[in-house]
């Protein structure tokens, strides 16, 4: 049997033509070996294929899930999907993905926490090459590969607890259906939990445990984001930097320090729609700064859950701005944040702090409290002439409060280029010169991640969803919103920045 990829014509004819009726039989899989239509919590994948015939499986690095197959529209370009195909082969451990839009195949293969093409043709010549095809993926040549231990999940768990048969819409699938399959997050993590605990880690796919050991051997790192300008992207900063910190197994605390609240509805806490269902009121940043016992850190702060794994915050509240001439005559306030803070340095790995564009005393007791400082930037002339004043502000008043306290100076970061315009002939003309400008006049350094002002990153925080007549607010973390996008990867190259600034990776 041969193949044409001209008798493909869309995305449906790819799967049926190419992957179901030529490679899976080609390569040695069987229809007890495959399953199509497959989600793993939220990723949804194309062909699972199965090295080892009989389950249980592992989880981890030596399970038998051991090929993705991606299909994609003909005139679809495959190195837009490559983002995605790594997110997949990463995330649940499997060691090769096959890509294709049957004009063109390729194998990725998983190493680490990235992957490599390892072979590619084009569709025409897949009949010749099928032997070299076989000898990377077929599943004998994967079965005699890989070692299998079946002692963690039994095949009773995998029955009651992962596979389900599902039509497309979700519902109990006919007997014809039986090799479409879905396992929901909340499943995977019931079998999990029934794990050893030194597999638990591995079968997390946001986790890495080398990172984490590290993590609990440093003391808790506390970050300030501030500028005296607003508009430049602090609270998309601060939300989706610290989700970014939590996907990597990091614990994480937000505080939010600025009274407009941004920070506390970007995190999912204000579900309200009329003041007298608020339920922030009572339990805020406010009460952590005024009162010595009976509002701890513990106490106050909320399980945010706008991204997976949970975030902890503490929120504030509008009324926050009447009580700054109450703070101002308790001198005590000044230090009250570091107080607050020493009793958890065990519970938190990463503290974030969210500031009001001021020189106010809410500005004040973050940067006093911080070990570092990102200064997020739009780099445009109003927020870079700002610069001068945040510099001033830090010598002046932050710095000399601080070595009051026999405490360093505050470590700037860098200023983040944040909210930037995507525009090509922008990016490649007039931002290095904005760069520029910032590190020879206001002698800043900037940092190396450019966060890009993209729709995907106002809709994850506008997000809504309908509970009755009523329109509820539930914004979510750029990397649940939309895990593929370039939006989420910014986020994660300027977590990965940050972690090597601060010796956290």
């Amino acid at each position: 049997m041969s193949f044409n990829p001209d008798l493909c014509r869309n995305e449906s004819e790819v799967e049926s033509k190419l992957i179901v009726s030529y490679l899976l039989p080609k390569l040695g899989y069987g229809i007890e070996h495959w399953h199509q239509e497959v989600t793993l919590g939220s990723i949804r994948l194309d062909f699972l294929s199965f090295a080892a015939q009989k389950l249980p499986f592992r989880l981890d690095g030596d399970s038998p899930l051991s090929l993705v197959m991606e299909a994609k529209h003909p005139r679809e370009n495959l190195d837009r999907h490559q983002r995605k195909l790594r997110r997949y082969l990463t995330s649940i451990n499997v060691k090769y993905g096959l890509l294709t839009n049957a004009k063109e195949i390729r194998i990725y293969q998983r190493l680490g926490n990235d992957i490599e093409l390892v072979f590619s043709c084009w569709g025409i010549e897949i009949d010749e090459k099928i032997e070299e095809i076989k000898a990377l993926i077929g599943r004998d040549y994967l079965g005699k590969n890989l070692n299998y231990q079946t002692t963690e999940i039994t095949n009773e768990q995998v029955n009651e607890n992962t596979v389900k048969l599902t039509d497309e819409t979700g519902k109990p699938g006919k007997e014809e259906n039986k090799n479409q399959a879905i396992a929901t997050q909340s499943e995977i993590d019931k079998i999990v939990s029934n794990m050893p605990e030194n597999q638990r880690i591995l079968a997390n796919p946001e986790t890495d445990s080398n990172q984490i050991n590290q993590s609990r051997r440093n003391p808790m790192k506390v970050i300030a984001v501030y500028h005296n300008k607003g508009g430049v992207g602090k609270t998309t900063t601060v939300v989706n930097l610290a989700a970014a910190f939590s996907k990597k197994g990091y614990r994480v605390l937000v505080i939010d320090l600025d009274s407009q609240a941004n920070t506390t509805f970007a995190t999912s806490l204000i579900k309200f729609n009329d003041e007298q269902f608020d339920d922030i009121k009572d339990s805020n940043i406010y009460h952590v700064l005024r009162y010595d016992e009976s509002s701890n850190i513990p106490e106050v702060a909320r399980v945010s859950r706008f991204n997976e794994p949970e975030v902890h915050v503490i929120p504030s509240h509008i009324s926050l701005m009447r009580a700054e001439t109450e703070f101002n005559n308790l001198r005590s306030s000044l230090t009250s944040l570091i107080k607050k803070l020493k009793p958890v340095e065990g519970k938190y790995d990463v503290v974030l702090l969210d500031t009001p564009p001021s020189f106010n005393l809410y500005a004040f007791i973050p940067l006093v409290s911080a070990n570092y400082l990102i200064i997020p930037s739009d780099l445009k002339p109003f927020a870079n002439q700002g610069l001068s004043n945040v510099k001033n502000y830090l010598h002046e008043e932050i710095n000399s409060f601080r070595q009051m306290m026999n405490k360093p100076d505050i470590e700037i970061l860098g200023v983040l280029p944040c909210k930037i315009n995507p525009n090509n002939r922008f990016v490649k003309y007039t931002l290095p010169k904005q760069i520029q400008a910032v590190s020879e006049r206001y002698e800043l350094s900037v940092m190396e991640t450019v966060i890009f002002q993209r729709e995907e990153l106002a809709r994850c925080i506008d997000k809504t969803r309908q509970v009755g007549d009523l329109l509820i607010p539930e914004p979510s973390s750029i990397f649940d919103y939309a895990p593929d996008s370039s939006s989420c990867q910014e986020f994660e190259s300027l977590a990965n920045e940050v972690l090597n600034k601060i010796g956290l990776k």
